[in-house]
């Protein structure tokens, strides 16, 4: 596998969303030249100076500063449809290579570059903007079924990052929860969501709250 580290660090711009319910989007990113600097957003926001968050009621904030999309899943995508994927057309922040996304554990860290430190938080959800953008009428499902959805990240240590930059696992928890099995216990496989328990302390509030419930419902008490 090539080294782990950052192909192209991609910025969106605001525009007109035709495809959501929001009015306006920064889905469209693209790579940038310049390093751009990165930090906790705060309740909305991007963490990437200069990004456009259209809807910081399901995207953005502390929990969801960076997402990361891994260029060799573009490639399979691009074989899939036939078509191109350039970086930055699934809306990720960052495109890597030489590293699994996917396989990322809740609450592993990242260091890219001298100074940026990230913490995984969460899989990414497909929503109806991201299907109009790739132009697929089944997307969502078909994005759904093959459960590597990338990954967010909330900024443990803000930094300037650039293209090129190495990436380095920092840190690894003490449970086997990745990004792919907290995506399919959300999704498509709800016989997963009690062993989300085991990564309660790194999940954001929302999915803390969703493990918890599953377990009542499962309780016969």
């Amino acid at each position: 596998m090539e080294q782990a580290r950052v192909l192209t660090v991609n910025i969106g711009q605001r525009e007109l969303n035709p495809h959501g319910k929001a009015e306006s989007t920064g889905i469209h990113k693209r790579p940038i030249d310049e390093p751009v600097y990165v930090s906790a957003p705060g309740v909305s926001g991007s963490g990437l100076a200069g990004d456009f968050i259209g809807d910081p009621k399901h995207h953005g904030g502390d929990d969801q500063a960076v997402y990361i999309f891994a260029r060799e899943d573009l490639d399979r995508w691009e074989q899939i449809k036939g078509r191109a994927f350039p970086n930055g057309s699934f809306g990720e922040n960052l495109t890597t290579v030489g590293v699994d996304v996917n396989e990322a554990l809740i609450g592993e860290r990242w260091c890219i570059g001298d100074d940026l430190v990230l913490e995984v938080t969460s899989p990414r959800i497909p929503c109806t903007t991201f299907r109009g953008v790739i132009s697929e009428p089944k997307w969502i499902k078909e994005f759904t079924a093959d459960a590597r959805p990338g990954t967010y990240f909330k900024v443990i240590a803000p930094g300037t990052i650039k293209a090129g930059d190495p990436i380095e696992v920092i840190h690894r928890p003490p449970h086997d929860v990745s990004i792919s099995i907290v995506f399919r216990a959300t999704t498509t496989d709800r016989s997963l969501n009690t062993k989300l328990q085991e990564a309660a302390e790194y999940l954001p509030p929302d999915l803390v709250q969703y493990a918890a419930t599953a377990v009542v419902d499962k309780d016969p008490e």
